[in-house]
């Protein structure tokens, strides 16, 4: 399972998809062959293995997959019904699949006189899964949302200048992890204050071959020269200000992480409702002071009301300092009505900067 979980790796970090991978062993307990998932569309983790080894071979193997084997049909067949017809014996995985189609393949197996054995290196698989297995649990993407702010938490100077708070590491750190969410979120606000581009770029202002999906929510129509409406994914609009139903809606265009950088306002709405998986936090060690802070009212009244946070990383970037932190409490991970989740001001000329402009 531990070598399934590294080929597992090896598949596209973004889409609409989940990593899997698989190793066939014989019934002697020799490697027969391995495979992974390459994207959508693509075979799946146990179907591109058995498709490496000779039909005879498969009679009585057994198949290790990071992910319980589907039981529907999408793009691919389902793979439980492709393991019973090769006559694999034994099927071997780490965590069930949440999906409401795909479930059921562990029971299909069985009732075909399969061996199935769960749970084996779960947590492990659970950690590797963590953003396809929320999004497919809560029915909306995870959520990162990412700042730059000075050391006592300001995104600007009083006059709402912030080119640059942080330098080029820090800078470039958040152009890759942009290419590392499917999608990228910002209300309208920030389009009109700061124009941006949104799109993931290297160290020399190349595009990056991946690149998230732009997504503007707010009701005041985009420009049409805004710089946002020349990313190469094109650009989502999503009007109203209600965050849950707009994350709810980007699972229908494939979207199973996002990344938000779309100033106090957006960011202060979503800690507010619970809606923040992950925060991603790049301070400068500057001062500024002013009115200009990262996070505005997110429902906290008194002490005993606050949102607690766990560090699980902190990582000089330069001069920089990056903390990476999760919700105490991981709200988040099961499905819930959000009806405190609205947005009042994504689409007013008042949200502050895009949290830094050294990210356009």
């Amino acid at each position: 399972m531990r070598r399934a979980l590294e080929l597992a790796a090896l598949g596209p970090a973004v889409g609409d998809h989940a990593r899997v991978g698989a190793v066939l062993l014989s019934p002697a307990g020799d490697v027969l062959a391995e495979g992974w998932h390459k994207g959508a569309g693509t075979p799946h983790a146990e179907v591109d293995a058995m498709a490496k080894v000779p039909a005879e071979h498969l009679r009585g193997a057994t198949a290790v997959v990071t992910l319980e084997p589907c039981n529907h049909v999408g793009r691919t067949g389902p793979c439980a019904v492709a393991l019973v017809e090769a006559g694999v014996g034994r099927v071997v995985y780490a965590v069930d699949d949440p999906g409401e189609h795909a479930h059921g393949g562990a029971d299909r197996l069985r009732a075909a006189g399969v061996e199935v054995v769960s749970g084996v290196l779960a947590d492990d698989a659970e950690a590797f899964l963590e953003r396809w297995l929320l999004s497919v649990r809560a029915g909306r993407p995870w959520v990162t949302v990412k700042w730059a702010s000075s050391l006592d938490g300001r995104v600007a100077a009083a006059d709402g200048t912030s080119k640059w708070i942080t330098g080029t590491a820090a800078r470039q750190h958040v152009h890759e992890q942009r290419a590392a969410h499917d999608a990228i979120l910002v209300g309208t606000g920030t389009v009109f204050a700061d124009d941006p581009s949104l799109t993931a770029r290297g160290d020399a202002g190349e595009l990056l071959p991946d690149q998230p999906l732009p997504v503007v929510v707010g009701d005041r129509p985009v420009p049409d020269d805004a710089a946002v409406r020349q990313h190469p994914r094109g650009l989502l609009t999503l009007p109203g200000h209600d965050l849950d139903a707009s994350l709810r809606s980007l699972r229908d265009h494939g979207v199973h992480s996002v990344l938000v950088e779309g100033g106090p306002t957006v960011a202060s709405a979503l800690v507010a409702a619970g809606l923040v998986d992950e925060v991603l936090v790049y301070l400068a060690p500057v001062l500024l002071g002013g009115p200009r802070v990262a996070i505005g009212d997110v429902g906290v009244g008194s002490i005993g009301e606050r949102h607690q946070l766990d560090v699980t990383s902190t990582t000089s970037l330069g001069p920089d300092l990056l903390v990476r932190a999760r919700p105490h409490r991981v709200r988040a991970r099961t499905a819930r009505p959000a009806d405190t989740a609205t947005d009042t001001a994504a689409d007013t000329g008042t949200d502050q900067a895009q949290n830094d402009r050294s990210t356009p």
